[in-house]
């Protein structure tokens, strides 16, 4: 028995041995990454057979369902690549285990991890232009129409959840270059409620909308003066956008320039600079926003300040 073992020893040392000498290329024999044999030759020989098995299927764009709607995604766009050349330098090298240089004698596989880096900013990215492709948020507003202003009631959507999407899309393009089998790659969505809410609504109607909309404004600059109202001009200047949850009014700075057609050529005021500058719609907008929350028409009757002192 002992004579047995010690020959058992002897052959395995000689096994190990004989692997050793006749494994002596860069990438040892045997190793496989993804189930690609590349091993038996030199560094750039096992570079060549990985792109040549793995390449096109690395490029190939990932199919996204988003909500039901299928999008692609550009592999390299998004940051997702097979990096061969770290593949293969990291497959490199002799390995000294008795199992695999004895195993190379007989055909074993060694197998190496890919190396599949993820630029998770070109991720973030590339998820988030197709966030915009899911049902978004309708956000509540005010229309200004004649003679009336009309409350419209914002509706919830859809959005793309983009952190639990980076972790599917990278699985997924993992599997695909393993593979070679393409599959659609459902994204978690979420319900999205309108950042502007109902008493939003509410408040900028009682406090802004019906006030601006309730008569005629008189905007003065010197000896000059202009009227606004609700049946025609306003409608054309205000609008209202979200920001921070609330409603903000904005004018419409080109219709104001052509209804006022001129009135107020010739006039200026001293502005920030400390010149004399023509009087012109930023002025106008500004005396506006005063005067629309009148309540009387002494109150909705605003002179642009053309001192500087304001």
């Amino acid at each position: 028995m002992v004579l047995l073992g010690v020959a058992a020893v002897v052959l395995l040392g000689i096994a190990y041995g004989a692997g050793l000498l006749l494994n002596h290329s860069e990438v040892p024999k045997g190793t496989t990454v993804l189930g690609v044999d590349i091993g038996g030759g030199t560094k750039e020989e096992a570079v060549v057979k990985l792109e040549a098995a793995l390449g096109e299927r690395s490029r190939a764009p990932l199919t996204l369902s988003v909500d039901g709607k299928e999008e692609k995604l550009d592999p390299e766009k998004a940051g997702l690549t097979l990096d061969s050349q770290e593949t293969v330098r990291g497959a490199a090298g002799s390995d000294y285990n008795p199992v695999s240089v004895i195993g190379s004698l007989f055909g074993g596989a060694r197998a190496a991890d890919p190396v599949i880096p993820v630029d998770e900013e070109k991720l973030g990215v590339a998820l988030n232009d197709l966030a915009g492709t899911a049902g978004s948020s309708q956000d509540g507003t005010i229309r200004f129409e004649p003679n009336k202003a009309i409350a419209v009631p914002g509706k919830p959507g859809k959005t793309l959840d983009v952190g639990q999407s980076l972790i599917s899309v990278r699985d997924a393009y993992r599997a695909q270059v393993q593979t070679g089998r393409p599959k659609v790659v459902e994204l978690p969505v979420a319900t999205r409620e309108p950042t502007i809410t109902q008493a939003e609504l509410t408040r900028a109607m009682k406090e802004f909308a019906e006030p601006a909309m309730s008569d005629l404004i008189t905007i003065k600059a010197g000896p000059k003066q202009i009227q606004f109202g609700p049946a025609r001009s306003l409608p054309q200047i205000l609008s209202m956008k979200a920001v921070d949850g609330r409603l903000v009014d904005v004018y419409d700075k080109k219709a104001i320039t052509t209804l006022l057609d001129g009135v107020f050529d010739g006039i200026t005021a001293v502005k920030a600079d400390g010149k004399q500058h023509p009087v012109d719609a930023d002025d106008v907008a500004q005396a506006m926003k005063t005067a629309l929350t009148g309540k009387t028409p002494a109150e909705r009757t605003v002179t642009i300040d053309l001192t500087g002192e304001g």
